[in-house]
């Protein structure tokens, strides 16, 4: 027989290998387990695990980012001010920017809001209040204004003028044609001419000389003799119609105003005025 222990074959422990599968995400590891019952494989495990439960946390904490970074309607209570809700809320830009946001809602001193108003906290509101122009474009517009006015004023001066003229200016007068007519006439034009003479003294002549015929002529007397027979209504002769003619009348010797006011434009050169003639002249 052979002796009791000293030529057996040695027995060694079997080891048992094998793989072990861990997911993180969507990758997988293949790691070895050697001896899984050992101490070994206890760091192996944690890990996956501790990754496992790090992956949930950080897709929580990106999503609470992102739901900071969206707008929120906030409620104002009683003792909040706009940079206590700015701190709360961790807001970018401060309460500047909040009052920025909500400055149509808030009005225009940021130390005023009351309880119960909504501010939009995290966006812009979407209703914005037109800037107030500056004090430079106001004073720039003011004179632009200013310039205009005057500009306009003297078309406005001059159409007032003109205005004021067409309901002040005579109107035209209409005289009946007529001894009455022509001597009214005559007077209006020697009066704009400073000639002298009287309805009556020029009716009174007219009728000594003419009888109030317009086209009367003197074809007897020394002018005719001579050649320049006294003609219309005053009995005036060519050369002293022509020396005595008063402008914007006819220059027709037969025409009745125009013997009228050269006849008068005469006599008052030589009597002072046909008023003062009583005869022949």
């Amino acid at each position: 027989m052979p002796a009791k222990g000293k030529h057996r074959r040695p027995k060694y422990r079997s080891r048992t290998r094998g793989f072990i599968v861990a997911t993180t995400g969507g990758a997988a590891l293949a790691l070895p387990l050697v001896g899984a019952t050992t101490a070994q494989a206890a760091p192996v495990a944690q890990s996956v695990v501790a990754e496992k439960a790090v992956a949930p946390a950080a897709v929580a904490s990106a999503a609470q980012v992102v739901a900071k970074k969206a707008a929120v309607t906030y409620s104002v209570v009683a003792g909040d001010s706009l940079y206590k809700i700015a701190v709360d809320h961790s807001l970018d830009g401060g309460w500047k920017q909040l009052y920025k946001d909500n400055r149509k809602a808030v009005g225009d001193d940021p130390a005023l809001i009351r309880p119960g108003l909504k501010l939009t906290i995290g966006a812009k509101a979407e209703a914005k209040e037109k800037p107030a122009p500056k004090k430079a474009d106001r004073a720039a517009e003011t004179e632009r204004a200013d310039r205009s006015e005057r500009k306009s004023a003297p078309a406005v001066k001059a159409a007032t003028e003109t205005t004021k003229k067409a309901a002040t200016a005579p109107k035209p007068v209409a005289y009946a044609n007529n001894l009455d007519g022509w001597i009214k006439e005559s007077l209006a034009i020697m009066a704009q001419h400073g000639i002298p003479g009287s309805y009556e003294g020029i009716h009174r002549n007219i009728m000594r000389e003419s009888s109030g015929n317009p086209l009367a002529i003197n074809n007897w007397d020394i002018n005719a003799i001579n050649g320049t027979p006294s003609k219309g209504l005053l009995q005036v002769i060519q050369p002293t119609f022509d020396a005595y003619h008063v402008p914007g009348t006819s220059y027709d010797l037969y025409d009745p105003v125009a013997n009228i006011t050269a006849a008068c434009n005469y006599a008052a050169d030589r009597y002072g005025s046909i008023d003062n003639v009583n005869g022949p002249y």
